[in-house]
């Protein structure tokens, strides 16, 4: 279960969103494991952002573009010549995709076509790991969690993005990449937390953002079931999952989930009562009563491929997600080094070392 340095140690690694959440968390970790990084993306789009807080500029390579930009993206990745790919990049937000559905899917799908083309250029390139959604599913409002061979869907763009998505990737491992030795999968990953996240409209950040503040926190889907997860379960997903593509190829290339336990499958209110319970100072909130934008009411995922093919499973109870999620925002607001408390933290998710 511990992601093995000596994997990849020199390895050349092209990874796309390196300045969002998600993809900064996986810069520095894979910065820590010796791998050469160029990321490619657009810039921070929130402010603080992980990608200045923890100093990530002087770790890695880097070119500010869009992915959407076809001839830049596939310079970029030409001349880098990466052996794996990790596409990250995206525009990640229910609530946005209803305010810019056009934008979401030019990014999230012609953005990943744009990707797929510039692989197929590239001769250097053994494996691509794609990340969609735990989204993409034809959402039923079933208690049983999904599976990857379940039907995909999506009421709003955002999801339905994803599953066209899932959709592009597979027509373009049965059609080209393939024939040309290139093992490309997609992975589909619960709702994620952790330190360093300031996205708009997402619970944890609306959350510490509020009671921050001393204000009363809204909730506008205080019923809605997820898998909840801290954001270093599924980047070690990834790597497990990437791992296994260049070690055995098209084998293992498919759609994989990466959720949570039971344990971490809750309501919107249950999680915000579990971080009110971890909170220094005073935590209030309240239901929105208006009318929402359509979003599914329950939603968890199987994740019994990845345990049974990849030996991954989660590691931290959503207790301790939140717990870790909670010290990084103190240690931000007490004016820590925050690369180096965060790469403490990978360390202690890999059991090298205590914090």
């Amino acid at each position: 279960m511990v992601v093995s340095p000596g994997f990849w140690d020199g390895r050349r690694v092209f990874l796309t969103g390196h300045t969002g959440f998600k993809g900064g968390w996986l810069a520095l970790w894979l910065r820590e494991l010796g791998a050469e990084v160029h990321g490619y993306a657009l810039p921070a789009n929130t402010s603080p952002a992980l990608w200045q807080v923890a100093h990530l500029q002087g770790r890695l390579s880097s070119t500010l573009g869009d992915i959407r930009d076809a001839h830049a993206l596939a310079a970029t990745l030409a001349a880098f010549r990466p052996e794996l790919v990790l596409h990250l990049a995206a525009q990640p937000l229910v609530r946005e995709s209803y305010r810019t559905p056009a934008d979401t899917y030019a990014t999230n799908v012609m953005g990943t076509l744009n990707l797929l083309e510039a692989v197929r250029r590239c001769e250097s390139v053994r494996a691509v790991v794609v990340v969609t959604s735990d989204k993409c599913y034809d959402n039923r409002e079933w208690q049983w969690p999904y599976r990857e061979q379940d039907a995909l869907g999506g009421h709003d763009p955002y999801s339905s993005s994803k599953a066209c998505t899932e959709l592009l990737c597979a027509s373009w491992r049965e059609s080209f990449l393939r024939e040309a030795g290139v093992a490309l999968a997609t992975a589909r990953a619960g709702n994620v937390l952790g330190g360093g996240d300031w996205s708009a409209d997402r619970l944890v950040p609306d959350v510490l953002r509020a009671w921050q503040r001393g204000e009363t926190l809204t909730l506008r889907y205080p019923h809605a079931v997820r898998p909840w997860q801290h954001v270093l379960e599924p980047l070690h997903g990834y790597l497990c999952l990437a791992r296994a593509l260049l070690e055995q190829g098209d084998a293992m290339a498919a759609a994989w989930n990466f959720g949570p336990d039971a344990e971490g499958v809750v309501t919107v209110a249950e999680l915000v009562a579990q971080m009110a319970r971890l909170w220094p100072g005073e935590s209030r909130w309240l239901a929105d009563n208006t009318e929402q934008p359509h979003e599914a009411g329950l939603l968890s995922l199987d994740s019994s491929l990845a345990r049974r093919r990849l030996g991954w499973r989660p590691r931290w109870a959503l207790g301790q997600a939140l717990e870790r999620t909670l010290d990084w925002h103190r240690a931000w607001i007490d004016g820590n080094d925050m690369q180096a408390f965060s790469r403490a933290q990978i360390a202690a998710y890999q059991g090298e070392t205590d914090e």
